[in-house]
């Protein structure tokens, strides 16, 4: 059992003793400890249980936690704000991927396949994070399609209204996440986007016509135990570390290659 402040009960595979700490490695026993990204360890009193197969021993560790209680802080597991973001999870992770910052390179991904006309499906299954592929739960897809306006079936939303579904999505977990970590209590949260869009630019029309937006408007309505410069805050920092708004503000290297098959 590791000497640090929490109560955690760590099981190895036989034959594998090497140590490591729930919380701080520098807490742990002498011993060498298996690496500083533990992504199993007790964040919060959240417990995970995977095997990882770690680099530089080459061998599988099998961690299971019981009896996990935080020493320090004996409020964590009865906070008062829920709004459903394991933050102490998050911070966790964000302190593991400090020391190992090659862990923290990601490969999002989506299949596309062609239904018929403008209507597509793409799935979900998998990424690349921490090193290794990561699997899915389950799969999911997204179809796509255009409107009888441009003589389509109208399946589906268009790739255009998806992609602002994809903003509001990203900075509304944003939201959610700030608001729990600032202590701040969500009661109802609806963000509105709008794009502005001159078609003359995709069908050809004009070529000094941008194919995207040239406007993109999101309002948002919270409801919650705050100020409203508080609110207003939050968004502000969601939009400061969202993805989906950097690659739509900010230039993006896109790839295009195409084989026959």
């Amino acid at each position: 059992m590791c000497g640090c402040s929490r109560v955690c009960k760590v099981f190895l595979k036989p034959g594998f003793d090497h140590c490591r700490s729930c919380v701080r490695p520098a807490r742990c026993c002498g011993k060498r400890y298996i690496s500083t990204l533990d992504l199993t360890r007790c964040w919060g009193g959240h417990l995970l249980g995977r095997s990882y197969v770690w680099p530089e021993i080459g061998h599988a560790l099998h961690l299971s936690f019981s009896d996990c209680q935080d020493a320090e802080d004996p409020e964590m597991t009865d906070t008062k704000v829920n709004n459903g973001v394991n933050v102490e999870h998050l911070l966790g992770a964000r302190e593991a991927l400090e020391a190992q910052p090659e862990a923290a390179q990601f490969k999002w991904r989506s299949s596309c396949e062609w239904v018929n006309g403008t209507h597509s499906r793409s799935t979900i299954t998998s990424f690349y994070g921490l090193g290794e592929e990561q699997n899915r739960k389950k799969s999911f897809s997204i179809e796509a399609d255009h409107p009888e306006a441009f003589a389509a079936q109208d399946n589906a939303p268009t790739p255009a209204e998806i992609a602002l579904t994809g903003l509001a999505s990203c900075l509304m977990g944003g939201v959610a996440s700030v608001a729990q970590h600032r202590d701040i209590q969500l009661n109802s949260v609806k963000a509105t986007v709008e794009g502005d869009m001159d078609i003359a630019g995709i069908l050809g029309i004009d070529d000094d016509v941008r194919n995207g937006f040239g406007t993109i408007r999101v309002t948002f309505d919270v409801d919650a135990d705050a100020s409203e410069d508080d609110i207003k805050a939050l968004v502000a920092q969601s939009q400061k570390r969202s993805a989906v708004f950097d690659c739509i503000t900010n230039p993006t290297n896109v790839e295009v290659a195409v084989k026959k098959v």
